[in-house]
């Protein structure tokens, strides 16, 4: 039997006052595939970002990962996020260090304390990733393709029970996009990690099936239109 690692039971979530969803039912098993798809503003972004807790929530039951996202606290943040990984749309990489500094940056800011650790970490990742070569390159000297799949080394750094991808292709060509969805889909079925992604990309859960949730008039439908 495969472990729970997030339930919403009719949760409502915000932006500001904001209510971008509404009585959602969510529910991820370790090791699954989960796609949200949807238009822009269709609250995507903002079901993503309810999971690391960085927009408000409330309902019956939100649990991510043992937290109790109803009454979690700052400082209790950065522990649930621990167990995360983060992919973003737009690569949020510091482009003035290189591959090595932007991932050992995350891995010190993390606990990491003995190099030898980090620096066996590192090229771990990078090898998983397969830009084992590109350790002691600039950010800007990457493509767009290569930025992201630094994201993607970025997010796996601490064995993350949960990766979150927010339109992890969205600014890449096609071949580049299918690169990073393999990449993944790897990923999941090689550690079991979780991975939830929106995308805009019809063809993802064709290529790479999983579970798939669309957001339409603020609310979470699943795939067979009924709502949940």
């Amino acid at each position: 039997m495969q472990q729970v690692i997030l339930n919403y039971k009719d949760v409502d979530i915000y932006q500001g006052e904001h209510l971008v969803l509404g009585k959602v039912n969510f529910r991820v098993e370790e090791g699954e595939m989960v796609y949200l798809m949807g238009p822009v503003g269709s609250g995507k972004s903002s079901l993503l970002k309810s999971i690391y807790g960085e927009v408000s929530v409330e309902g019956s039951e939100a649990d991510v990962l043992g937290f109790n996202m109803l009454r979690l606290k700052t400082k209790h943040q950065p522990a649930l996020r621990r167990q995360m990984g983060i992919v973003f749309q737009d690569f949020q990489l510091l482009p003035d260090r290189t591959v090595h500094r932007n991932l050992d940056f995350v891995l010190r800011s993390t606990g990491w304390k003995r190099k030898e650790d980090r620096e066996k970490r590192i090229v771990e990742v990078l090898e998983m990733v397969k830009l084992g070569d590109k350790k002691d390159k600039f950010i800007f000297e990457l493509s767009g393709g290569e930025q992201q799949r630094i994201c993607i080394a970025r997010a796996i750094l601490n064995n993350p029970k949960v990766i979150l991808a927010d339109e992890p292709t969205g600014n890449l060509d096609a071949d580049n996009g299918e690169l990073i969805l393999a990449l993944l889909d790897e990923i999941r079925r090689q550690n079991h990690t979780a991975v939830v992604l929106s995308t805009h990309n019809m063809q993802w859960p064709e290529y790479f099936p999983g579970t798939v949730y669309r957001c339409a008039d603020a609310k979470l439908i699943s795939d067979d239109k009924k709502e949940i």
